[in-house]
């Protein structure tokens, strides 16, 4: 049940048609699993905290530098050097005290993936490499939970959300992973995608609205544009396609 303090916070969300204070229990009830909190994980963490989602556990294994600071922005000057997900607990458990944050200072490898999930509803996706995006999305195909994906690339973005035996997996929409490389990126384009995975994960949560299935939406910074690919299941996927 919700506590008053709780239903005066997230009152004005609770008038949004189709939502009410069943959606808000659910929040409540809701464990999502970020990995990666950085460009993309910063707002996608931020909004899911502030939204009263009830328990979000953080997974990454870096530390605060300089150069992450142009689009990073659960993390500040004060910040370098320390764990990003200290870092980013510190401060998401300022902006809502009633949420737990569970922060694992972990390197998502094939040995610890499926540990590292546990019993978190769903996944989001906020890492930079694909090997990573790979094990979560076997993991996601595992444990048949949603796994919500978003890619950046300078001022271009993309998103998608993925839910085992409705849509295709991410191996479907990208069969072999990029070569590694340092991507180019300012912090508006994670904006942008991150609180599309976080508008997708309450959507689904909640159980209002048309998700982002089959359908990947590309986001072009430069020219101000939104275009959608449909997108389904490879039927020679080597990960999903017998599902």
């Amino acid at each position: 049940m919700l506590t008053k303090a709780e239903l005066e916070r997230y009152q004005r969300q609770i008038l949004i048609e189709g939502f009410d204070e069943a959606g808000q229990e659910k929040l409540k009830q809701a464990k999502v699993m970020i990995a990666g909190v950085g460009g993309l994980g910063s707002p996608i963490a931020i909004y899911l905290t502030v939204a009263g989602v009830g328990h979000i556990r953080i997974v990454d294994n870096d530390v605060v530098e300089p150069s992450n600071l142009n689009r990073q922005i659960l993390h500040w000057d004060n910040d370098i050097s320390k764990a990003k997900v200290q870092s980013a607990r510190e401060k998401l458990s300022q902006l809502n005290p009633n949420i737990t944050v569970e922060a694992l200072q972990e390197t998502i490898a094939e040995d610890n993936v499926l540990e590292l999930v546990g019993d978190c509803h769903l996944i989001v996706d906020a890492m930079d490499n694909f090997p990573a995006r790979y094990l979560l999305n076997k993991a996601a195909l595992t444990k048949r939970i949603p796994f919500f994906y978003g890619g950046i690339n300078g001022l271009y973005g993309m998103a998608t959300t993925l839910i085992p035996g409705e849509t295709g997996c991410l191996r479907c929409i990208v069969n072999e992973a990029p070569p590694p490389m340092v991507i180019p990126v300012i912090g508006v384009t994670p904006g942008i995608i991150g609180c599309i995975q976080a508008t997708e994960v309450i959507k689904y949560i909640v159980g209002n609205g048309k998700l982002l299935k089959n359908r990947l939406l590309l986001v072009d910074g430069l020219e101000m544009t939104f275009q959608e690919v449909e997108c389904g299941i490879d039927p020679k996927c080597p990960d999903c396609g017998c599902l």
